[in-house]
C-alpha cells in the first residue's frame, strides 16, 4: 500500500471534520423553546400533517365559532379581550363603545378600570388575570413569555384560548384602521380611555374621522349571526365605514403594486418585531422588486433621506401608526396626496391584517421553517 501524502491526509482531515461539525452545527441551529413544537414549529402541534404554518396555520386549531358572540367563556370576557386589546393600541373609539358593551353584558367596571389605568392585577380572577397578562405582554412587549402561555392554556385549553388571542388580534387590527383615520366619538359622546385629547382639524363632522361620510352602508354581515346584529358603532362610524373607503386588495395591487404592498408589510412586521413575518415577506418582497436599500431602511429604523415619495410616506405612515398609536395631519395628508383615498384605506388595511398576523404569531411562537435564516435584527 502507497503511503498516503500530506496533501491527501489534509484532503481526509478536512472532509472528516465537515462530517462531525455540520451535524453539531444543524443540531444548535434547530434548538426550539421547550413549549414549541418540531412539527408546527409553535406551541401548537400541526392541526394535520400538511396545514400551513404561521397564522393560517394557528386559527385552524380554534373553535370556528363567532368568538366574541358564542365563546363558552361569555360575553364579559371576550369584552374583556376586546378592551384589553384597545387600551394597548390607546384607542379610545374602540374603547369607549366596548367600556359600554361591557358593563352592558356583565363585566365588573372595577376590572375594567384595572385595564383602563393599568393597575396590578392582583384580586383578580385567574381568567380576568390572565386575559389581562396576554394582552400587555403580546403589544407591549411584543412576546408572550412561556410561563403566562402555560398558565392561558391550563385555564382555557387549546381552542379557547387560541379563539380569545384571534379575538384580539382581530381588534388590533381594528384599532388600527380606526387610529389610521383618527376616528372620533360622536358629539355628545364621553371618550372613556384616559388620553389627551384636542379637538382635530381634518376631521370630517358627519363622519367624525377623517373620511367623509357615505351614506346607506351595508353593515358587516360577519360580524354576528342574526340573534346578535346590533351593530355598536353609531351611524356613519367605525370601521364599517372605514372600509367602504377601500376597493380591497386585488384592486391594490393593480393601482399600487405588489412591491409597495411588500413594503407595507414589512413596515408592520417590524414594528412589530415579528420575525416571522418579516423574514417570509422579506423574501417576497425581493422577488417583488423592492430594492434591498429599501428593505434596508426599515429594519434599523434608518431616516427616510433619499428614498422616493412614495417609499418615504409608507414607512413614515406605519411607524407613526404602531409606535405613537397616532398619525399626524401632516403625514396622513401627504399620505392622502400620494395614494389618493381608497389605495390609503387599503394600504392601511394590508398592515391591519399583518397587525393581527403579528398578534397570533407572537402568542404562540411560531418560530421559521428549518433552514431558514431570521432576516430581522432583533435580538
Amino acid at each position: 500500500m502507497k503511503p498516503r501524502t500530506p496533501l491527501f491526509c489534509a484532503l481526509l482531515f478536512a472532509a472528516l471534520l465537515f462530517v462531525i461539525v455540520q451535524p453539531h452545527e444543524a443540531v444548535a441551529q434547530e434548538t426550539l423553546p421547550k413549549d414549541v413544537r418540531s412539527d408546527s414549529r409553535s406551541r401548537l402541534a400541526l392541526s394535520k400533517p400538511d396545514a400551513p404554518q404561521g397564522a393560517a396555520g394557528i386559527r385552524l386549531h380554534g373553535s370556528g365559532v363567532a368568538v366574541r358572540w358564542e365563546s363558552p367563556l361569555g360575553r364579559a370576557l371576550t369584552e374583556l379581550a376586546i378592551l384589553t386589546s384597545a387600551r394597548e393600541h390607546d384607542q379610545p373609539y374602540e374603547w369607549s363603545l366596548h367600556e359600554l358593551e361591557g358593563i352592558a353584558v356583565g363585566l365588573n367596571p372595577s376590572v375594567i378600570d384595572v385595564v383602563r389605568n393599568r393597575k396590578p392585577l392582583a384580586g383578580l380572577g385567574e381568567k380576568e388575570s390572565i386575559v389581562i397578562q396576554m394582552g400587555r405582554e403580546i403589544f407591549g412587549r411584543h412576546e408572550l413569555s412561556s410561563d403566562t402561555f402555560a398558565r392561558a392554556m391550563k385555564i382555557f385549553g387549546e381552542k379557547n384560548l387560541v379563539d380569545i388571542v384571534s379575538l384580539m388580534a382581530d381588534y388590533a387590527g381594528t384599532a388600527t384602521r380606526l387610529t389610521a383615520v383618527n376616528q372620533q366619538m360622536p358629539p355628545g359622546w364621553k371618550q372613556f380611555l384616559p388620553l389627551p385629547f384636542s379637538a382635530p382639524e381634518d376631521i370630517h363632522s358627519d363622519s367624525r374621522s377623517r373620511l367623509p361620510l357615505k351614506q346607506n352602508q351595508p353593515q358587516n354581515a360577519a360580524a354576528a349571526p342574526p340573534l346578535y346584529s346590533r351593530n355598536i358603532a353609531p351611524e356613519g362610524t367605525g370601521p364599517g365605514q372605514i372600509r367602504s373607503h377601500g376597493g380591497g386588495l386585488k384592486s391594490l395591487e393593480g393601482s399600487v403594486g405588489r412591491r409597495l404592498m411588500a413594503l407595507a408589510i414589512l413596515v408592520s412586521a417590524r414594528e412589530h418585531d415579528s420575525q416571522y413575518d418579516w423574514t417570509m415577506n422579506e423574501v417576497a418582497a425581493l422577488k417583488d422588486g423592492l430594492e434591498p436599500a429599501v428593505i434596508d431602511v426599515v429594519p434599523l429604523r434608518k431616516p427616510v433621506t433619499g428614498l422616493g415619495e412614495k417609499e418615504t410616506v409608507i414607512i413614515d405612515f406605519g411607524r407613526e401608526l404602531f409606535s405613537k398609536h397616532v398619525v399626524s395631519p401632516q403625514t396622513y395628508a401627504r399620505a392622502l396626496k400620494v395614494f389618493g383615498e381608497r389605495d390609503l384605506i387599503d394600504l392601511v388595511d394590508l398592515m391591519a391584517q399583518h397587525a393581527a398576523d403579528a398578534t397570533l404569531l407572537t402568542a404562540f411562537d411560531q418560530h421559521l421553517p428549518v433552514g431558514q435564516k431570521p432576516l430581522l435584527p432583533i435580538p
